[in-house]
Protein backbone atom coordinates (compact mmCIF):
# COMPACT_ATOMS: atom_id res chain seq x y z
CA UNK A 1 0.00 0.00 0.00
CA UNK A 2 2.80 2.33 0.75
CA UNK A 3 4.35 1.64 -2.86
CA UNK A 4 0.98 2.80 -4.24
CA UNK A 5 0.66 5.89 -2.23
CA UNK A 6 4.66 6.98 -3.36
CA UNK A 7 3.38 5.99 -7.06
CA UNK A 8 0.64 8.85 -6.59
CA UNK A 9 2.72 11.03 -4.47
CA UNK A 10 4.67 11.07 -7.71
CA UNK A 11 2.20 11.74 -10.36
CA UNK A 12 0.51 14.46 -8.16
CA UNK A 13 3.48 16.23 -7.97
CA UNK A 14 3.73 16.03 -11.78
CA UNK A 15 0.55 17.20 -12.23
CA UNK A 16 1.60 20.86 -9.93
CA UNK A 17 4.16 21.63 -12.58
CA UNK A 18 1.69 21.50 -15.41
CA UNK A 19 -0.16 23.84 -13.22
CA UNK A 20 2.04 26.51 -11.41
CA UNK A 21 5.01 28.87 -13.85
CA UNK A 22 8.17 26.65 -13.97
CA UNK A 23 10.59 27.20 -11.26
CA UNK A 24 13.90 24.86 -10.26
CA UNK A 25 11.60 23.53 -7.68
CA UNK A 26 9.74 21.29 -10.44
CA UNK A 27 12.98 20.29 -11.98
CA UNK A 28 13.03 18.38 -8.80
CA UNK A 29 9.90 16.71 -8.97
CA UNK A 30 10.86 15.66 -12.36
CA UNK A 31 14.09 14.04 -11.34
CA UNK A 32 12.35 12.33 -8.62
CA UNK A 33 9.68 10.83 -11.93
CA UNK A 34 13.03 10.15 -13.18
CA UNK A 35 14.75 7.79 -10.83
CA UNK A 36 11.26 6.20 -10.00
CA UNK A 37 10.69 4.83 -13.85
CA UNK A 38 14.40 3.52 -13.60
CA UNK A 39 12.55 1.12 -11.12
CA UNK A 40 11.09 -2.29 -13.31
CA UNK A 41 7.85 -2.69 -10.98
CA UNK A 42 7.41 1.46 -11.05
CA UNK A 43 7.51 1.31 -14.65
CA UNK A 44 5.26 -1.53 -15.55
CA UNK A 45 2.38 -0.06 -13.19
CA UNK A 46 3.10 3.74 -13.87
CA UNK A 47 -0.60 5.21 -14.71
CA UNK A 48 -1.21 6.80 -17.85
CA UNK A 49 -2.72 9.84 -16.86
CA UNK A 50 0.94 10.47 -15.45
CA UNK A 51 2.59 10.69 -18.63
CA UNK A 52 -0.57 12.87 -20.33
CA UNK A 53 0.21 15.15 -18.03
CA UNK A 54 4.25 14.76 -18.93
CA UNK A 55 3.12 15.40 -22.58
CA UNK A 56 1.68 18.80 -21.68
CA UNK A 57 4.72 19.67 -19.81
CA UNK A 58 6.51 18.49 -22.31
CA UNK A 59 4.88 20.26 -25.39
CA UNK A 60 4.69 23.22 -23.32
CA UNK A 61 8.22 23.28 -23.42
CA UNK A 62 8.67 22.73 -27.30
CA UNK A 63 6.27 25.46 -27.59
CA UNK A 64 8.29 27.83 -25.48
CA UNK A 65 11.56 27.18 -26.78
CA UNK A 66 10.82 27.54 -30.12
CA UNK A 67 9.02 30.97 -30.15
CA UNK A 68 11.58 32.38 -27.65
CA UNK A 69 13.63 35.51 -29.02
CA UNK A 70 17.03 36.71 -28.23
CA UNK A 71 15.25 38.79 -24.97
CA UNK A 72 14.52 35.33 -23.73
CA UNK A 73 17.56 33.84 -23.61
CA UNK A 74 18.20 34.06 -19.69
CA UNK A 75 15.10 32.15 -19.25
CA UNK A 76 15.87 29.63 -21.49
CA UNK A 77 18.96 27.70 -19.39
CA UNK A 78 16.05 26.26 -16.91
CA UNK A 79 13.29 25.21 -19.77
CA UNK A 80 16.55 23.38 -21.32
CA UNK A 81 16.95 21.65 -18.09
CA UNK A 82 13.37 20.57 -18.17
CA UNK A 83 13.62 19.39 -21.93
CA UNK A 84 16.58 17.21 -20.72
CA UNK A 85 14.62 16.04 -18.05
CA UNK A 86 11.33 15.24 -19.76
CA UNK A 87 13.79 13.26 -22.03
CA UNK A 88 15.50 11.30 -19.79
CA UNK A 89 11.99 10.54 -17.90
CA UNK A 90 10.84 9.48 -21.19
CA UNK A 91 14.17 7.39 -21.90
CA UNK A 92 13.96 5.59 -18.67
CA UNK A 93 10.19 4.21 -19.20
CA UNK A 94 10.78 2.63 -22.55
CA UNK A 95 13.72 0.17 -21.13
CA UNK A 96 12.03 -3.59 -21.09
CA UNK A 97 8.59 -2.31 -21.69
CA UNK A 98 6.68 -2.61 -24.72
CA UNK A 99 3.58 -1.23 -22.71
CA UNK A 100 5.26 1.61 -21.86
CA UNK A 101 6.86 2.06 -25.64
CA UNK A 102 3.06 1.85 -27.19
CA UNK A 103 1.45 4.19 -24.90
CA UNK A 104 4.40 6.67 -25.57
CA UNK A 105 3.68 6.52 -29.28
CA UNK A 106 -0.35 6.27 -29.15
CA UNK A 107 -0.12 9.61 -27.05
CA UNK A 108 2.11 11.46 -29.76
CA UNK A 109 5.10 11.39 -28.07
CA UNK A 110 7.31 10.71 -30.76
CA UNK A 111 5.99 13.21 -33.37
CA UNK A 112 6.79 15.96 -30.39
CA UNK A 113 9.99 14.38 -29.26
CA UNK A 114 11.13 14.88 -33.31
CA UNK A 115 9.83 18.40 -33.82
CA UNK A 116 12.13 18.95 -30.33
CA UNK A 117 15.15 17.89 -32.05
CA UNK A 118 15.07 19.42 -34.98
CA UNK A 119 14.65 22.82 -33.07
CA UNK A 120 17.73 21.75 -30.76
CA UNK A 121 20.01 20.69 -33.73
CA UNK A 122 19.47 24.63 -34.67
CA UNK A 123 19.66 25.95 -32.00
CA UNK A 124 19.71 29.80 -32.12
CA UNK A 125 23.26 31.45 -32.46
CA UNK A 126 22.54 33.46 -29.53
CA UNK A 127 22.53 30.22 -27.54
CA UNK A 128 26.23 29.88 -26.84
CA UNK A 129 28.42 28.97 -23.85
CA UNK A 130 25.93 27.49 -21.01
CA UNK A 131 22.88 27.40 -23.22
CA UNK A 132 24.74 25.49 -26.01
CA UNK A 133 25.89 22.73 -23.63
CA UNK A 134 22.37 22.59 -22.34
CA UNK A 135 20.83 21.84 -25.64
CA UNK A 136 23.39 19.53 -26.33
CA UNK A 137 22.57 17.34 -23.26
CA UNK A 138 19.04 17.88 -24.41
CA UNK A 139 19.51 16.85 -27.76
CA UNK A 140 21.41 13.34 -26.41
CA UNK A 141 18.72 12.55 -24.30
CA UNK A 142 16.30 13.04 -27.10
CA UNK A 143 18.13 10.73 -29.27
CA UNK A 144 18.53 8.09 -26.24
CA UNK A 145 14.45 8.12 -25.90
CA UNK A 146 14.11 7.73 -29.89
CA UNK A 147 16.67 4.56 -29.39
CA UNK A 148 15.03 3.21 -26.47
CA UNK A 149 11.46 3.83 -27.93
CA UNK A 150 12.60 1.49 -31.07
CA UNK A 151 13.94 -1.33 -29.18
CA UNK A 152 11.93 -4.22 -30.05
CA UNK A 153 8.72 -2.58 -31.24
CA UNK A 154 8.37 -2.32 -35.12
CA UNK A 155 5.38 0.25 -35.03
CA UNK A 156 7.67 2.71 -32.98
CA UNK A 157 10.08 1.97 -35.19
CA UNK A 158 8.16 3.18 -38.67
CA UNK A 159 6.61 6.28 -36.71
CA UNK A 160 10.22 7.61 -35.93
CA UNK A 161 11.94 6.26 -39.23
CA UNK A 162 8.45 8.59 -41.00
CA UNK A 163 9.23 11.49 -39.30
CA UNK A 164 13.05 11.39 -39.25
CA UNK A 165 14.13 9.87 -42.26
CA UNK A 166 16.58 11.43 -44.02
CA UNK A 167 16.65 15.30 -43.26
CA UNK A 168 16.85 14.56 -39.02
CA UNK A 169 18.85 11.04 -39.10
CA UNK A 170 21.24 13.18 -41.64
CA UNK A 171 21.57 16.18 -39.68
CA UNK A 172 22.23 14.68 -36.48
CA UNK A 173 24.66 11.91 -38.00
CA UNK A 174 26.71 15.79 -38.78
CA UNK A 175 26.37 17.16 -35.21
CA UNK A 176 29.83 18.08 -34.74
CA UNK A 177 29.56 16.36 -31.02
CA UNK A 178 30.92 12.33 -30.87
CA UNK A 179 27.93 10.90 -28.15
CA UNK A 180 25.18 12.63 -30.63
CA UNK A 181 26.58 10.83 -33.49
CA UNK A 182 26.77 7.65 -31.43
CA UNK A 183 23.22 7.93 -30.55
CA UNK A 184 22.15 8.86 -33.61
CA UNK A 185 23.68 5.90 -35.80
CA UNK A 186 21.90 3.48 -32.72
CA UNK A 187 18.93 4.79 -33.69
CA UNK A 188 19.17 4.40 -37.50
CA UNK A 189 20.67 0.92 -36.82
CA UNK A 190 17.70 -0.17 -34.90
CA UNK A 191 15.40 1.39 -37.40
CA UNK A 192 16.66 0.06 -40.24
CA UNK A 193 15.28 -3.10 -41.93
CA UNK A 194 15.37 -4.59 -45.60
CA UNK A 195 12.09 -2.25 -47.12
CA UNK A 196 14.33 0.99 -45.17
CA UNK A 197 17.57 -0.02 -46.88
CA UNK A 198 15.49 -0.03 -50.10
CA UNK A 199 14.23 3.76 -49.32
CA UNK A 200 17.86 5.23 -48.56
CA UNK A 201 18.97 3.54 -51.88
CA UNK A 202 16.96 5.95 -53.96
CA UNK A 203 19.12 8.56 -55.61
CA UNK A 204 17.16 11.30 -53.61
CA UNK A 205 17.91 9.81 -50.10
CA UNK A 206 21.70 8.52 -51.18
CA UNK A 207 23.22 11.34 -48.77
CA UNK A 208 22.38 9.67 -45.42
CA UNK A 209 24.38 6.18 -46.83
CA UNK A 210 27.20 8.23 -47.53
CA UNK A 211 27.12 10.11 -44.60
CA UNK A 212 27.39 6.31 -42.54
CA UNK A 213 30.24 5.27 -44.46
CA UNK A 214 32.11 8.61 -44.30
CA UNK A 215 31.45 8.23 -40.35
CA UNK A 216 33.40 4.74 -40.78
CA UNK A 217 36.38 5.71 -41.63
CA UNK A 218 36.19 9.82 -39.38
CA UNK A 219 35.27 8.00 -36.50
CA UNK A 220 36.43 4.04 -36.60
CA UNK A 221 35.52 3.46 -32.70
CA UNK A 222 32.20 3.74 -33.43
CA UNK A 223 31.10 0.31 -33.77
CA UNK A 224 27.05 1.30 -34.65
CA UNK A 225 28.15 2.77 -38.31
CA UNK A 226 29.96 -0.47 -39.11
CA UNK A 227 27.56 -2.52 -38.14
CA UNK A 228 24.87 -0.61 -40.29
CA UNK A 229 26.60 -1.31 -43.38
CA UNK A 230 27.60 -4.70 -42.99
CA UNK A 231 24.56 -5.63 -41.26
CA UNK A 232 22.32 -3.63 -43.87
CA UNK A 233 24.10 -1.82 -46.96
CA UNK A 234 25.84 -4.80 -48.18
CA UNK A 235 23.05 -6.86 -48.46
CA UNK A 236 21.49 -4.98 -50.86
CA UNK A 237 22.12 -4.52 -54.57
CA UNK A 238 21.12 -1.08 -55.35
CA UNK A 239 21.90 0.99 -52.24
CA UNK A 240 25.37 -0.62 -52.96
CA UNK A 241 25.57 -0.08 -56.59
CA UNK A 242 24.34 4.36 -56.03
CA UNK A 243 26.54 4.96 -53.28
CA UNK A 244 29.18 3.05 -55.12
CA UNK A 245 29.00 5.11 -58.34
CA UNK A 246 27.82 8.39 -55.88
CA UNK A 247 31.14 8.45 -54.09
CA UNK A 248 34.66 9.97 -54.34
CA UNK A 249 37.43 7.50 -54.79
CA UNK A 250 37.79 8.02 -51.28
CA UNK A 251 34.93 7.89 -50.06
CA UNK A 252 35.28 4.38 -52.30
CA UNK A 253 38.35 3.17 -50.73
CA UNK A 254 36.40 3.01 -46.91
CA UNK A 255 33.61 0.98 -48.32
CA UNK A 256 36.05 -1.51 -50.00
CA UNK A 257 37.98 -1.43 -47.08
CA UNK A 258 34.64 -2.43 -45.20
CA UNK A 259 33.61 -5.44 -47.43
CA UNK A 260 37.46 -6.69 -47.07
CA UNK A 261 37.26 -6.92 -42.97
CA UNK A 262 33.29 -8.75 -43.89
CA UNK A 263 34.73 -10.93 -46.05
CA UNK A 264 38.07 -11.76 -44.22
CA UNK A 265 36.54 -11.74 -40.85
CA UNK A 266 33.89 -14.24 -41.49
CA UNK A 267 35.36 -18.02 -41.96
CA UNK A 268 31.59 -19.39 -42.69
CA UNK A 269 30.58 -20.38 -46.11
CA UNK A 270 28.41 -17.08 -46.52
CA UNK A 271 29.57 -13.79 -45.37
CA UNK A 272 26.76 -11.67 -45.91
CA UNK A 273 27.65 -10.33 -49.41
CA UNK A 274 25.17 -11.36 -51.89
CA UNK A 275 26.09 -12.26 -55.18
CA UNK A 276 25.25 -9.04 -57.08
CA UNK A 277 27.49 -7.05 -54.90
CA UNK A 278 30.34 -9.42 -55.87
CA UNK A 279 29.83 -9.07 -59.31
CA UNK A 280 29.43 -5.44 -59.22
CA UNK A 281 32.72 -5.48 -57.94
CA UNK A 282 34.11 -7.35 -60.94
CA UNK A 283 32.50 -4.90 -63.31
CA UNK A 284 34.28 -1.96 -61.23
CA UNK A 285 37.30 -3.37 -61.63
CA UNK A 286 37.14 -4.15 -65.47
CA UNK A 287 35.85 -0.45 -65.81
CA UNK A 288 38.56 0.94 -63.97
CA UNK A 289 41.72 -0.80 -64.17
CA UNK A 290 43.53 1.12 -66.48
CA UNK A 291 44.12 3.91 -63.71
CA UNK A 292 47.09 1.76 -62.61
CA UNK A 293 48.57 2.45 -65.28
CA UNK A 294 49.05 5.99 -64.70
CA UNK A 295 51.20 5.19 -61.88
CA UNK A 296 54.20 4.26 -64.31
CA UNK A 297 54.69 8.15 -65.06
CA UNK A 298 56.26 9.87 -62.57
CA UNK A 299 54.61 13.18 -63.33
CA UNK A 300 51.11 10.99 -62.24
CA UNK A 301 50.87 12.94 -58.89
CA UNK A 302 47.61 14.14 -59.08
CA UNK A 303 45.24 13.32 -55.61
CA UNK A 304 42.72 11.54 -57.04
CA UNK A 305 43.80 9.50 -59.87
CA UNK A 306 46.24 8.28 -57.37
CA UNK A 307 43.04 7.66 -55.44
CA UNK A 308 41.07 5.88 -58.46
CA UNK A 309 44.72 3.51 -58.68
CA UNK A 310 44.17 2.44 -54.81
CA UNK A 311 40.71 1.78 -55.61
CA UNK A 312 41.35 -0.80 -58.57
CA UNK A 313 44.00 -2.12 -56.32
CA UNK A 314 41.68 -2.45 -53.45
CA UNK A 315 39.00 -4.15 -56.19
CA UNK A 316 42.21 -6.57 -57.21
CA UNK A 317 42.65 -8.01 -53.65
CA UNK A 318 38.81 -8.33 -53.10
CA UNK A 319 38.35 -10.17 -55.65
CA UNK A 320 41.24 -12.65 -55.55
CA UNK A 321 39.66 -12.91 -51.90
CA UNK A 322 36.43 -13.87 -53.05
CA UNK A 323 37.88 -16.42 -55.78
CA UNK A 324 39.71 -18.19 -53.34
CA UNK A 325 36.50 -19.56 -51.31
CA UNK A 326 35.53 -21.91 -53.68
CA UNK A 327 31.99 -22.29 -53.72
CA UNK A 328 30.29 -19.54 -52.98
CA UNK A 329 32.15 -16.48 -55.41
CA UNK A 330 32.84 -19.35 -57.93
CA UNK A 331 30.39 -17.69 -60.43
CA UNK A 332 33.23 -14.87 -60.91
CA UNK A 333 35.09 -17.24 -62.88
CA UNK A 334 32.15 -16.97 -65.49
CA UNK A 335 31.96 -12.83 -65.23
CA UNK A 336 31.73 -11.49 -68.52
CA UNK A 337 35.22 -10.46 -69.93
CA UNK A 338 36.88 -10.67 -66.48
CA UNK A 339 39.24 -13.15 -66.88
CA UNK A 340 40.24 -11.28 -70.64
CA UNK A 341 40.55 -7.99 -68.66
CA UNK A 342 42.80 -9.58 -65.86
CA UNK A 343 45.02 -11.03 -68.71
CA UNK A 344 45.20 -8.18 -70.52
CA UNK A 345 45.94 -5.49 -67.79
CA UNK A 346 48.58 -7.78 -66.63
CA UNK A 347 50.30 -7.84 -70.16
CA UNK A 348 50.35 -4.08 -70.10
CA UNK A 349 51.57 -3.97 -66.23
CA UNK A 350 54.27 -6.34 -67.39
CA UNK A 351 55.67 -4.35 -70.72
CA UNK A 352 56.04 -1.08 -68.93
CA UNK A 353 57.94 -2.55 -66.31
CA UNK A 354 60.16 -4.13 -69.12
CA UNK A 355 60.51 -0.97 -71.12
CA UNK A 356 61.80 1.57 -68.37
CA UNK A 357 62.73 1.56 -64.87
CA UNK A 358 59.63 2.59 -63.17
CA UNK A 359 57.03 1.73 -60.70
CA UNK A 360 56.15 -1.67 -62.24
CA UNK A 361 59.73 -2.86 -62.88
CA UNK A 362 60.46 -5.62 -61.33
CA UNK A 363 62.99 -5.59 -58.48
CA UNK A 364 65.88 -7.46 -56.68
CA UNK A 365 65.54 -5.51 -53.18
CA UNK A 366 66.59 -7.67 -50.71
CA UNK A 367 68.31 -5.70 -47.86
CA UNK A 368 66.58 -3.49 -44.93
CA UNK A 369 67.05 0.00 -46.87
CA UNK A 370 65.65 -1.31 -49.87
CA UNK A 371 62.64 -3.09 -48.23
CA UNK A 372 61.74 0.47 -46.80
CA UNK A 373 62.07 2.37 -50.10
CA UNK A 374 59.64 -0.05 -51.89
CA UNK A 375 57.22 -0.94 -49.38
CA UNK A 376 55.72 2.23 -50.17
CA UNK A 377 54.93 1.55 -53.14
CA UNK A 378 50.78 1.43 -54.37
CA UNK A 379 51.55 -1.18 -56.71
CA UNK A 380 53.72 -3.65 -54.16
CA UNK A 381 51.67 -6.93 -55.24
CA UNK A 382 49.92 -5.90 -57.83
CA UNK A 383 51.33 -8.05 -60.10
CA UNK A 384 51.18 -11.11 -58.09
CA UNK A 385 47.86 -10.64 -57.37
CA UNK A 386 46.83 -10.71 -61.03
CA UNK A 387 48.58 -13.48 -61.40
CA UNK A 388 46.63 -15.12 -58.45
CA UNK A 389 43.30 -13.79 -59.96
CA UNK A 390 44.21 -15.71 -63.23
CA UNK A 391 45.45 -18.81 -61.17
CA UNK A 392 41.84 -19.18 -59.60
CA UNK A 393 39.44 -17.77 -62.15
CA UNK A 394 41.57 -21.09 -64.71
CA UNK A 395 40.56 -23.56 -61.19
CA UNK A 396 38.97 -26.34 -62.83
CA UNK A 397 37.63 -24.66 -65.82
CA UNK A 398 38.63 -25.54 -69.03
CA UNK A 399 37.24 -22.53 -70.93
CA UNK A 400 39.33 -20.09 -69.05
CA UNK A 401 42.51 -22.37 -69.19
CA UNK A 402 41.67 -22.18 -73.18
CA UNK A 403 41.16 -18.30 -72.98
CA UNK A 404 43.95 -17.57 -71.85
CA UNK A 405 46.33 -19.76 -73.97
CA UNK A 406 44.22 -17.89 -76.97
CA UNK A 407 45.72 -14.69 -75.17
CA UNK A 408 49.21 -15.85 -75.10
CA UNK A 409 48.55 -15.63 -71.51
CA UNK A 410 50.95 -18.98 -70.74
CA UNK A 411 54.24 -17.64 -71.77
CA UNK A 412 53.61 -14.15 -69.82
CA UNK A 413 52.84 -16.31 -66.47
CA UNK A 414 56.14 -18.34 -66.92
CA UNK A 415 58.17 -15.22 -67.39
CA UNK A 416 56.77 -14.25 -64.39
CA UNK A 417 58.29 -17.34 -62.38
CA UNK A 418 61.20 -15.44 -61.00
CA UNK A 419 61.25 -13.91 -57.40
CA UNK A 420 61.12 -10.01 -57.78
CA UNK A 421 60.76 -7.97 -54.01
CA UNK A 422 58.28 -5.65 -55.63
CA UNK A 423 55.71 -9.22 -55.65
CA UNK A 424 56.44 -10.66 -52.88
CA UNK A 425 55.37 -14.41 -53.45
CA UNK A 426 54.65 -13.93 -57.24
CA UNK A 427 56.52 -16.68 -58.46
CA UNK A 428 54.62 -19.02 -56.07
CA UNK A 429 51.01 -17.25 -57.68
CA UNK A 430 52.64 -18.50 -61.60
CA UNK A 431 53.18 -21.92 -60.20
CA UNK A 432 49.61 -21.76 -59.12
CA UNK A 433 48.52 -20.53 -62.49
CA UNK A 434 50.65 -23.08 -64.73
CA UNK A 435 49.05 -26.06 -62.64
CA UNK A 436 45.72 -24.62 -63.00
CA UNK A 437 45.70 -24.04 -66.63
CA UNK A 438 47.80 -27.09 -66.87
CA UNK A 439 45.23 -29.55 -65.17
CA UNK A 440 43.72 -32.03 -67.73
CA UNK A 441 44.06 -29.61 -70.26
CA UNK A 442 46.29 -31.36 -73.05
CA UNK A 443 46.22 -27.82 -75.79
CA UNK A 444 47.66 -26.19 -72.72
CA UNK A 445 50.22 -28.65 -71.99
CA UNK A 446 51.27 -28.94 -76.02
CA UNK A 447 51.83 -25.26 -75.96
CA UNK A 448 54.43 -25.62 -73.34
CA UNK A 449 56.13 -28.48 -75.01
CA UNK A 450 56.32 -26.34 -78.45
CA UNK A 451 57.93 -24.02 -76.55
CA UNK A 452 60.30 -26.50 -74.52
CA UNK A 453 61.32 -27.88 -78.57
CA UNK A 454 61.72 -24.05 -79.55
CA UNK A 455 64.36 -23.65 -76.97
CA UNK A 456 61.90 -20.69 -76.06
CA UNK A 457 60.72 -22.26 -72.39
CA UNK A 458 62.90 -21.51 -69.90
CA UNK A 459 62.60 -23.61 -66.57
CA UNK A 460 65.20 -22.24 -64.63
CA UNK A 461 63.55 -19.97 -62.42
CA UNK A 462 60.98 -23.49 -62.10
CA UNK A 463 63.93 -25.41 -60.36
CA UNK A 464 65.30 -22.55 -58.50
CA UNK A 465 62.39 -22.59 -56.90
CA UNK A 466 62.13 -26.46 -56.45
CA UNK A 467 59.75 -27.52 -59.51
CA UNK A 468 60.57 -29.22 -62.95
CA UNK A 469 58.17 -29.50 -65.91
CA UNK A 470 57.72 -33.68 -66.56
CA UNK A 471 56.68 -35.07 -69.62
CA UNK A 472 54.76 -38.57 -69.05
CA UNK A 473 52.70 -40.48 -71.45
CA UNK A 474 52.75 -37.53 -73.88
CA UNK A 475 51.30 -35.09 -70.66
CA UNK A 476 53.18 -32.55 -69.09
CA UNK A 477 53.30 -32.22 -65.20
CA UNK A 478 54.42 -29.52 -62.48
CA UNK A 479 56.39 -31.78 -59.90
CA UNK A 480 58.31 -30.34 -56.95
CA UNK A 481 62.29 -31.64 -57.37
CA UNK A 482 62.63 -35.26 -55.40
CA UNK A 483 59.35 -35.79 -54.76
CA UNK A 484 55.41 -35.58 -55.75
CA UNK A 485 53.40 -32.84 -55.51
Amino acid sequence: MAAATNRDDISSSVSRILNEKRHPEHLEILKTFTTALRDQNYRDVVDVEAFSTLLKIFSGLSSDLQTCTDQDVKSVALQLQFAAECFRALRNSCVQSSRNQSLLRELGFIDVSVQLLRFLHANPKSWEGVFERKSLKALRCGIQFLGNLSVGNQICKDEIWRLSFPGLLLQLLNVDDEKTVSYASMVLHTCLDDSKVEEMSEVQNIQLARKVVELCRTQPELDWTVLIVTQHFLKSLSLVENIFSAMSPSERLTLLELISAQLCGDESLDCGIPPGVAGLLASSFQKGCGAVLSLASSSASNDELLQEALTVISLLDLLCEMTSRQGQFMFLQDHPDLLTTTVELLKQVHIIGKSSKNIFSPAQNFDDEDKQSSSGSPVISFKAHLIRLVANLCYSHTNNQNKVRELEGIPLILDNCRIDSNNPFISQWSILAIRNLFENNTKNQEVLATFERRGEADYSALKDLGFTVEERDGTLLLRTTGKDM
